[in-house]
């Protein structure tokens, strides 16, 4: 079976790179361990487009265009499929699409878009959600059935962490050992999580990128630089190995994100389960999994810096605590939330979906 792989980012190189255990392999959607279930996929040719349109269209005829026999598109997002979708819905495109949908379908309340939207969905015959409250969430819309929509248990690449632990690179003894560590930058709240640093005096490293999307957070962080005991480090491009790294060498992962409607933060969770650490989190309702059911780590509400002080300081001064919930974490990335999981799923679902598109007459 061949499936058509579309990402919204450039893939070779990944691909090569998680060969010599330089990318972790769960942030390519199951590219990785396709093959162990008998499924061969096709590389789109990346183009970066500024304009949406002009990237639609490039990736329309790219698919279009394609010679080689493949069974099903695979989208690790709908971003940039628009018009094959269209086409699919319309029944001019006749293979089946499964595409991840990272927030919940949502009514729109221009009727004509709703319309137009319900349309749109037809055209998708399977899509994946990170967890089942943005399925039920989805569901309230109308626009699409339960068949169409499946649980994934997102999880950590492990191979790749387990690797990078054995051979992790000795740290740089001329800077402060890393206790609390925060990666990432869709829809992090800094301003919370870095007054409660700056109050506690507890010892925080910050990697992340000046701007993301219409946050701004140069001029936020940079504000905290006269502060000893906040380390602010501004990265840039595609680099999961060197986080990964700087991770490793850390204590604890804290996670403190905006409220918005999706699993925001998911990706640094599942990483930090990988490794064994312990985290501090928003409470994002949308997760799929309960890490203080877990007992993998604690909960903050969203905007609460006094919850924050209160946490941070708990597992700094709950050393053998902290590390026991990182080991919780890493039993329950062993047992649910990992790669070679997740793959599986994934795998199952196309499979059975070609083998009743070939059934149709």
């Amino acid at each position: 079976m061949k499936i058509y792989y579309y990402h919204t980012r450039p893939i070779q190189e990944a691909l090569d790179e998680w060969k010599n255990h330089l990318h972790p392999g769960h942030i390519l959607y199951g590219l990785t361990h396709f093959s162990k279930h008998g499924i061969h996929p096709i590389l789109h040719h990346y183009r970066h487009f500024a304009s949406r349109i002009r990237f639609s269209l490039y990736n329309f005829f790219e698919i279009i265009r394609c010679k080689e026999p493949y069974d099903l598109l695979y989208g690790t997002s709908f971003y940039g499929l628009e018009l094959i979708i269209f086409l699919r819905a319309f029944g001019l495109y006749r293979k089946p699409i499964a595409i991840w949908h990272h927030q919940a379908v949502v009514r729109n309340s221009n009727k004509l878009k709703n319309l137009i939207s319900r349309f749109y969905y037809r055209g998708i015959d399977q899509m994946f959600f990170f967890s089942q409250t943005l399925i039920e969430d989805s569901l309230k819309s109308g626009k699409v059935n339960a068949g169409q929509l499946h649980l994934i248990h997102w999880g950590a690449d492990l191979d790749f962490y387990d690797y990078l632990r054995q051979h992790l690179p000795t740290a740089n003894e001329e800077e402060p050992e890393k206790t609390f560590i925060t990666t990432g930058k869709e829809n992090r709240d800094f301003t919370t999580l870095l007054k409660a640093f700056a109050e506690t005096g507890l010892p925080l490293d910050v990697f992340t990128t000046p701007a993301a999307g219409d946050k701004n957070y140069e001029l936020l962080l940079k504000k905290y630089i006269p502060y000893t005991n906040i380390r602010i480090h501004f990265t840039g491009g595609i680099i999961p190995h060197k986080l990964a790294t700087e991770v490793a060498h850390s204590k604890v992962v804290v996670i403190c994100c905006l409220d918005n409607p999706y699993t925001v933060g998911l990706t640094t969770l599942v990483e930090a389960f990988a490794l064994g650490l312990p985290v501090i989190c928003s409470r994002n309702p949308k997760f799929q999994m309960d890490i203080e059911k877990e007992r993998a780590g604690i909960y903050v509400d969203y905007n609460d810096t006094e919850g924050w002080k209160q946490a941070i300081r708990y597992l700094y001064t709950h050393p053998e605590e902290a590390q026991q919930m990182g080991a919780n974490g890493r039993k329950l990335a062993e047992r649910e939330y990992n790669l070679e999981h997740y793959s599986r799923e994934l795998s199952q679902i196309l499979t059975t979906t070609v083998k009743t598109y070939r059934k149709q007459p």
